[in-house]
């Protein structure tokens, strides 16, 4: 067996599709001048998503009933299964590594995700070696890509109200600012308001303290606090009060419209980090349509929904398109894999911060992610008695180990920019996705072979 593992390895690692990838990995080491126009690399995204979902809606519309049946399960499964990889992750890297509490959520989004990229380089390689997959599979893409930004913004969310700082630090972590904690837990509303009483406060305190600078102390709990007003706000790690005996609380629906009131409010939470984490809290209508609604997502279920539809109308229909979308794929994935290949070279460099533990993760947790994965196909087939084809588990394995690195970013970006934007993109570009498109589809393929063969449905 390990012998035939070895061959499959050999035979991928030679395929035109890791040839290219393995070009566009040694631009980036031998200094070559050249830099992978951005227009063309949107340009291959865009053809192989729609592509992928073009083939998909195809198939989809020859598909009997009892088969849908199947492909709905199939994504419950997915779902779930993504769902758990994600928190996994999280748990998985505080125990092993030493990042940040709101690193690992973000790169536990990555992981809960699944990646376009892996997913395409895979039917490639499915294609070309002639191995049969589901129809379907094409949606199951687009729905464990949910579950990851789920986990990611509430874990983030779980720790702003235990007191994460604007910065990403937690209680406990080094750099944690106490000060800054309590805003950045807060609704946005909330934060508008008291942002806007800095405002009026700023302002009361200039024509108060015009040509003064001095020292005030002010009144705090168990006893005096001294600070300077060079700008009207007191930093400290306990909550100043103002005199009036006022400290700010959790309600401000009853908003004072007058300086004098909104004096009275805790100045030290008015810090610029403080601030700056008020700016970075999205609506969830936002965040949501981020999830449902990024490019990636319309653009493989727009593809679904227009080849499932002239699909319908009969095959003279899609014939002249099935030339663009189906002819031209495996050469369109070989230049998306030069890009890929020069991004992941990059991006290896920005592990030179992370300790041997977040490498080690990077690496063996798509092992133990997608076998996992095609354990739990071969469960549901032999749950529901259908035949599942070869394809169709090593595509689900790869759904379930591989790693975002398009629209979870994307979502990071909008949701929790506490969180460093390079190390989970280190990890699951990287080494994740250069792991999987070079060793881990052979492996999978051939974990896929064996539970089936040891393991028969229907047996």
């Amino acid at each position: 067996m390990l012998q035939v593992l070895f061959d499959n390895i050999a035979h991928n690692l030679f395929k035109p599709l890791l040839l290219f990838f393995y070009a566009g990995f040694l631009i980036p080491i031998l200094g070559i001048g050249f830099e992978f126009p951005q227009v063309i690399y949107q340009g291959l995204t865009i053809y192989l998503l729609l592509s992928i979902g073009w083939r998909g809606g195809e198939e989809l519309a020859g598909l009997p009933a009892e088969m849908l049946n199947q492909a709905a399960g199939f994504m419950v499964l997915g779902f779930i299964t993504n769902l758990l990889v994600g928190i996994a992750t999280y748990y998985a890297l505080r125990w092993a590594t030493r990042l940040r509490k709101v690193d690992a959520a973000a790169v536990a989004g990555h992981y809960g995700s699944d990646s376009a990229g892996t997913f395409v380089t895979c039917v490639g390689v499915l294609t070309a070696s002639q191995v049969a997959f589901a129809s379907y599979m094409p949606v199951l893409l687009a729905v464990m890509e949910v579950p990851g930004c789920l986990v990611a913004i509430m874990i983030v969310s779980h720790l702003r109200r235990r007191g994460m700082d604007a910065q990403g630090n937690s209680p406990g972590e080094s750099g944690h600012l106490p000060h800054a904690a309590a805003l950045a837990s807060k609704p946005a509303r909330r934060l508008e308001r008291k942002h806007h009483a800095q405002q009026i406060a700023d302002e009361a305190f200039e024509e108060e303290l015009v040509g003064v600078a001095v020292a005030s102390e002010f009144e705090v709990e168990g006893g005096d606090y001294s600070t300077h007003l060079g700008n009207g706000s007191a930093r400290g790690g306990s909550a100043a009060r103002l005199p009036g005996g006022h400290s700010g609380g959790d309600d401000y629906d009853d908003f004072p419209n007058s300086a004098e009131h909104a004096a009275e409010f805790e100045f030290e939470e008015f810090t610029p980090e403080v601030q700056v984490a008020a700016r970075h809290q999205p609506g969830w209508g936002k965040l949501l349509h981020e999830v449902f609604l990024n490019p990636g997502t319309f653009l493989l279920f727009a593809g679904l929904a227009i080849g499932f539809i002239s699909r319908t109308q009969g095959e003279e229909v899609v014939a002249k398109n099935d030339t663009l979308f189906v002819s031209l794929f495996q050469g369109m994935l070989c230049l998306f894999l030069l890009e890929m290949g020069m991004t992941a070279s990059k991006r290896l460099r920005d592990l030179k911060s992370v300790g041997w533990q977040f490498v080690a993760f990077a690496l063996i947790a798509p092992n133990l992610f997608a076998l996992s994965g095609i354990a739990l196909a071969h469960l549901y087939g032999l749950a529901g008695g259908f035949h599942l084809e070869l394809g169709t588990y090593v595509l689900f394995g790869v759904l379930c180990g591989s790693a975002s690195y398009i629209a979870v970013p994307a979502i990071q970006r909008i949701a929790i920019p506490e969180a460093s934007p390079t190390l989970p993109l280190a990890a699951s570009l990287g080494l994740t996705f250069t792991y999987n498109v070079t060793v881990g589809i052979p492996i999978y393929l051939m974990a896929a072979t064996a539970i089936t063969n040891y393991w028969p449905i229907g047996a």
